[in-house]
């Protein structure tokens, strides 16, 4: 009787140390997160593999108003802007954000996850305590998750009432053998049956070794996370919640495979395959698991959403705390642009820019170096943010709801034996059909065309941007070509510029969005400031007041 009243006190010890150490452990990730609050995270690598697997595998919802291109995605160096924004806690919540970054939905959903996110910036201690939640699953094995409820190709096995039949006999022949030894012996063909679907079995069983072990400690997340009061008020219905839990009991079988990579080696393990493949067990509850998870799937992937739109929301509530000139994007149904002193986040000391245009597109000149390509990368990128993340990098934001399309970073294509101008001519195509939808679209071009020659450049160029340029479109063109600056002036273009002062033998820019278009160039001066031979700059000189 002593033993078990001193067993039940060690539990009670064990109990209440847990606890004590689970609250420490608290306090400490509290504190860590307090620190952190509104600074970019401090890891230096980021795995776009592992990331980017939700953006990757899943189907768009039935409401995305857009899915930006990897084209555009990495023309505005999007994978840099991520790491700057990405203050996620857990890994799906990481995964999410990308996904989130990645996928325009209606200005309703936008505006509800801005609520959201507002939500977490005037509530630290609610901050905290998803935070803290989320933290669990913080470690590389929780970006797999996405795993269980992706679509696959795996098929479902037919054999399933073979399996039950094997099953049946393997357990008769050891009841019979009791009363006639001799029928023991039919458990061996049996046995070498069920070993081949067993082991065929197990190449099904990988797709979900990943996933499932995070299965549960997702669950106890979300369930802790949904337990709150404020996000079981926004969050309407959890009936998800309650539906995961009979997947839940058929993982065990699963996460079990994860620890067999020694299975030969241990006698205890070997034991367990025997049985295992005796009585056909595993075949049996994998076709079970896959029952569940073809009714589950989609409560799971509800799951993976509530997680990580509440941590990219704690993400984006940290990412405003840290800049203090940012604003909500107003969207204006009509075809002009007001944006005051918008910036680029991740330029230090980024000269901040203003643009008005009404029923215009903007043709962009200027020198070297200037800003020009700058800031329609700037603006295109602010405009992603706004329409994903409900918050930009300006002073004021007023545009239409955009469909995004870009022509920026273009190279030729060696394994393919394509050339620059054939790489943009097609990209550029994509431009052309995507202007005869309906709605606002915005087109962001550097250098058009500039793989070919000079005069068939502009006829070309001002043909396609003439095109680009109509119903409610609006056309971001950077360019060198001042012959451009006469031809589309009178097809509803803008004309601005950026340019440069020369101060001391240096070149000064002041990165200034100005009207109209640039006086002169800096080519040749930069030649000079290089101390190219004079007969060089020169002869150059000539030759430009001869074509001038």
């Amino acid at each position: 009787m002593n033993w078990i009243l001193g067993f039940i006190l060690v539990l009670i010890v064990v109990y209440i140390i847990d606890i004590q150490l689970t609250k420490n452990r608290n306090k400490k990730t509290k504190k860590i997160l307090i620190e952190n609050w509104g600074k970019p995270k401090k890891e230096k690598y980021f795995n776009f593999e592992l990331i980017n697997l939700f953006f990757r595998n899943q189907k768009s919802p039935k409401n995305v108003f857009q899915t930006i291109s990897d084209h555009t995605w990495e023309d505005l160096d999007f994978d840099e802007i991520f790491k700057f924004i990405d203050r996620t806690t857990s890994r799906i919540g990481q995964q999410y954000l990308y996904f989130k970054l990645r996928t325009i939905t209606e200005i309703s959903d936008l505006k509800r996850f801005g609520k959201l996110t507002e939500i977490f910036s005037k509530n630290q201690r609610l901050r905290l305590n998803c935070q803290v939640e989320l933290s669990n699953l913080s470690t590389t094995k929780a970006y797999y998750l996405e795993e269980i409820f992706r679509e696959k190709n795996e098929e479902k096995s037919n054999n399933i009432w073979l399996f039950r039949f094997l099953l049946i006999a393997a357990i008769s022949s050891i009841a019979l053998s009791f009363f006639n030894q001799i029928l023991i012996l039919f458990l061996i063909p049996i046995f070498f049956v069920n070993l081949i679907f067993h082991y065929k079995n197990k190449s099904s069983i990988q797709y979900y070794l990943n996933g499932v072990g995070q299965l549960a400690a997702s669950y106890k997340v979300a369930k802790n996370l949904s337990s709150l009061e404020e996000i079981k008020t926004y969050y309407r219905d959890l009936g998800f919640l309650k539906n995961i839990k009979s997947v839940l009991s058929k993982i065990r079988f699963i996460e079990w495979e994860r620890k067999l990579d020694n299975e030969y080696a241990l006698l205890l393990w070997f034991v367990s395959e025997i049985i295992k493949i005796t009585f056909i067990i595993e075949p049996l509850l994998f076709h079970s698991f896959q029952n569940s998870l073809e009714n589950k799937g989609k409560d799971i992937k509800s799951l993976f959403i509530l997680i990580g739109e509440i941590d990219s929301a704690i993400s984006c509530a940290s990412l405003k705390a840290g800049n203090s000139q940012y604003c909500k994007p107003e969207f204006k149904d009509r075809k002009a642009i007001f944006v005051e002193d918008i910036y680029h986040p991740l330029i230090e000391n980024c000269v901040p820019n203003s643009l008005t245009l009404k029923n215009k597109s903007l043709l962009l000149t200027g020198s070297n170096m200037s800003g020009k390509t700058t800031f329609i990368r700037i603006f295109s990128l602010n405009a992603i943010l706004g329409q994903t993340l409900n918050l930009c990098f300006a002073k004021k934001y007023e545009c239409p709801f955009f469909r995004i399309y870009s022509s920026i970073r273009i190279s030729d294509n060696l394994m393919n034996s394509t050339s620059y101008y054939l790489e943009e001519v097609v990209r550029i195509k994509e431009l052309v059909h995507a202007s005869n939808n309906e709605g606002y679209c915005l087109f962001i071009l550097d250098e058009l065309f500039k793989g070919t020659n000079t005069v068939e450049r502009i006829a070309a160029g001002k043909s396609i941007l003439s095109y680009l340029n109509k119903n409610n479109d609006i056309v971001m063109v950077s360019t060198h070509d001042l012959e451009l600056t006469d031809l589309l002036k009178e097809k509803n273009f803008d004309l601005y510029h950026f340019s440069e002062t020369i101060e001391n033998e240096r070149l000064t820019f002041d990165y200034r969005i100005k009207p109209g278009k640039p006086t002169s160039g800096n080519a040749i001066k930069i030649l000079e400031l290089y101390d190219y031979p004079s007969e060089v700059t020169e002869n150059a000189r000539s030759e430009q007041d001869n074509f001038g």
